[in-house]
């Protein structure tokens, strides 16, 4: 393997080493019941997720330079570590096998790890294609690892910023 091949490769292996020991090594918390699914619910698909959220330099209603959420990039994996879903704006996911749902937050909790983006209870708002997803109707997002806004300040209008995070995707029929 060449002295280039092997930098390529260097940064993905670290994150599925990180995507390992995060699978490996946690005990799955309660569920807050905040983001609690309904009892009736059952689960069609669990995964653990790997990304980033995306944020951008935007001025707030006092004039102030902050930054703004826009939007997630994630790659959701299966239990045997399988790609299963992408994760972008809207909030939006899709399987591999091109079922697409649309997702509206209904509840929030503080995650149990300090400095990351709060556990979500989500409602499948809209559904397309037929396959994994079609006919989901709820979504939690559930023991969060990072994802905050950067803590560097931002400096100019537009200017982007992304934050790693990692978190448990539960998808419920």
């Amino acid at each position: 393997m060449s002295s280039k091949t092997r930098n390529r490769t260097k940064p993905a292996i670290a994150v599925l080493a990180s995507l390992a020991a995060l699978i490996a090594l946690r005990t799955f918390a309660a569920t807050p019941a905040q983001v609690a699914a309904p009892p009736d619910a059952q689960v069609v698909l669990s995964t653990t997720a790997t990304g980033v959220q995306v944020y951008a330099c935007e001025f707030d209603a006092s004039h102030q330079l902050m930054w703004a959420f826009k939007s997630p990039l994630a790659t959701l994996y299966e239990a045997h570590g399988q790609e299963a879903v992408h994760h972008s704006a809207g909030p939006t996911w899709q399987a591999q096998d091109g079922s697409t749902i649309v997702g509206q937050v209904r509840a929030q909790a503080p995650s149990d790890t300090p400095n990351s983006i709060p556990q979500l209870l989500l409602d499948a708002k809209s559904t397309a294609g037929s396959g994994t997803l079609s006919e989901v109707r709820y979504v939690q997002r559930l023991e969060t690892v990072g994802g905050n806004a950067p803590t560097a300040p931002c400096a100019s209008e537009h200017e982007m910023g992304r934050s790693p995070y990692f978190a448990r995707y539960v998808f419920l029929k």
